[in-house]
């Protein structure tokens, strides 16, 4: 029952104040509304532009990948482009999926149907049956049929068939029907099993195998897998691996040591039928510290404000070369720590062109210092740290003294000035390891990192499109890093595919890399 206040006995001053507040109250609710309204309309506009991007891009995809061969450009080369647009457009479809809330199983199919498995793989059957078989109203279910679903797998060489069999129970007394759910998938309804997008995955990003020679690989093993299904797969697979590499970005970043580096790779460019200048940036943790991991961010520029945007809001020590492009964020909290590896590069170019006594001796010192590293590889970085200061320091403190005296004698321009020259402009970079234990000498660990991508480049020659080439980025984010912690990359990927379909976003802290740890086999 609803208490009303009697306003006869008030007074006048009493009426007045209640109005006031009453009048306040509305205007507090007026404008708390006001603002979730316009916080709304925000969020509309956002996902009304994003999917109207998004839109644009498939036409795009679609008009190159099903328009006339005239206008798709004819070389050989060119076309290998095409598996990369397969992969863009299942991704761009996916996502549009997410965006809009619409069931992938409920949207028109792009492809025919396709082609049941060959009868004369061997298949395994999984059966999958309710928790109980007893109904809630006491009685004992009945097994009335079953629904079998097939999905593919390999095993290196070998295709096998897992048959999936959700059999029904039913109560005669009250008509009830009971089966297991089907288990969520990440590509709904489709024949892979999570092992083989893995091996696709693996074979095309560790291995550097293009889907045009996996599919051949695949038909000597006895099944026909058409390039487009196989780009499909890894454009979905994409997708859905992309919150999982934010979740490690933001571990990396919540580390105050980085280092930092940048390799250039060609991205074809359809409309213009040729290949122009992208990068993949690489970040990774140094070895000493807890977490290891490797996150490449995939950009079409080299600009240095990619490496801004990335480290935004960053503070700590960023082991790097002498890239201008990093130089900005030094103002921004980041203590910018010089590589000596590329400090010794330039006294060692010197002493192969030609004999330079100053280069040798130089080579000899830095040497000296590396031992000191070598030497204390295994310690920990408190002791580390103190024999830096006790052997390190007096080194690089004569050193110093030296390369001055040495250049004030020479002529600027020359071989051996520009050498020392590096040297000196970067000193105060240079000697930044000696104060921290966890810094390494040099900037030789993502160095290694940018390896597998000099490796692809070689193979499957360029990146078809930025989307193409983050999703690349991506996935070897993942594999990388599941090799740095020891880990079997394959069986990795497996079980995060396996998990991601219905992970939240509290649980991607566990799939990560250094933190995973295999499921035990019972």
């Amino acid at each position: 029952m609803e208490l009303r206040t009697d306003l006869t006995h008030l007074s006048d001053d009493q009426l007045r104040q209640m109005a006031a507040q009453l009048i306040t109250q509305l205007g507090d609710q007026q404008a708390q509304h006001a603002a979730e309204l316009l916080q709304r309309d925000k969020t509309l506009q956002h996902y009304k532009i994003r999917n109207e991007q998004l839109t644009h891009e498939l036409a795009i995809l679609k008009r190159h990948r099903f328009g006339q061969r005239s206008e798709a450009g004819g070389s050989t080369q060119y076309r290998l482009l095409d598996d990369i647009v397969e992969e863009d457009l299942a991704a761009v479809e996916s996502e549009l999926a997410q965006l809009t809330d619409t069931p992938r199983s409920t949207r028109t199919p792009r492809k025919p149907a396709r082609q049941s498995l060959p009868a004369e793989l061997p298949r395994t059957d999984i059966h999958h049956d309710p928790e109980s078989t007893m109904c809630t109203c006491g009685c004992q279910l009945a097994c009335i049929g079953e629904d079998i679903s097939e999905k593919l797998d390999y095993e290196p060489g070998q295709f096998s068939v897992e048959r999936h069999i959700r059999s029904k129970w039913a109560c005669k007394q009250c008509e009830t029907l009971v089966q297991a759910p089907v288990a969520p998938h990440v590509i709904d309804k489709g024949i892979p099993t999570t092992n083989l997008l893995a091996q696709v995955l693996i074979s095309k990003y560790a291995d550097h195998l293009p889907l045009y020679r996996q599919q051949q690989i695949y038909a000597r093993a006895g099944v026909e897998l058409s390039r487009s299904t196989l780009a499909d797969w890894v454009g979905r697979c994409g997708v859905e691996l992309a919150p999982l590499v934010d979740a490690l970005r933001r571990e990396l970043l919540a580390q105050d040591i980085l280092h930092a580096d940048e390799t250039p790779v060609a991205m074809l460019d359809p409309g213009k039928k040729k290949t122009q200048r992208a990068y993949v940036w690489a970040y990774a943790t140094p070895r000493t510290l807890p977490i290891q991991g490797v996150v490449y961010d995939f950009q079409p520029t080299r600009s240095g404000q990619v490496s801004r945007e990335f480290l935004a809001g960053w503070q700590g020590s960023l082991i790097c070369d002498d890239y201008a492009g990093y130089k900005a964020g030094f103002v921004q909290g980041i203590h910018e720590v010089g590589c000596w590896a590329h400090a010794r590069r330039k006294f060692h170019e010197l002493l192969e062109h030609n004999q330079s006594p100053i280069a040798e001796r130089a080579l000899a010192t830095i040497g000296a210092l590396y031992e000191i590293e070598r030497a204390t590889a295994e310690a920990m970085p408190e002791h580390r740290q103190q024999v830096r200061e006790q052997q390190a320091r007096p080194i690089i403190t004569a050193f110093h003294g030296w390369l001055t005296g040495q250049r004030s004698k020479l002529t600027s321009g020359t071989r051996t000035a520009k050498a020392i020259d590096y040297a000196l402009k970067r000193w105060e970079a240079l000697v930044r390891y000696l104060d921290d234990g966890r810094i390494p000498i040099d900037n030789n660990w993502v160095e290694n990192q940018i390896r597998p991508w000099a490796l692809g480049r070689k193979n499957w020659l360029f990146a078809g499109s930025v989307r193409s080439g983050q999703r690349a980025a991506n996935v070897m984010t993942l594999i990388q890093s599941a090799k740095i912690n020891g880990l079997d990359a394959q069986a990795y990927l497996r079980h995060v595919l396996e998990r991601i379909p219905t992970a939240r976003q509290s649980d991607l802290t566990a799939l990560l890399p250094h933190n995973w740890e295999p499921p035990i086999k019972v």
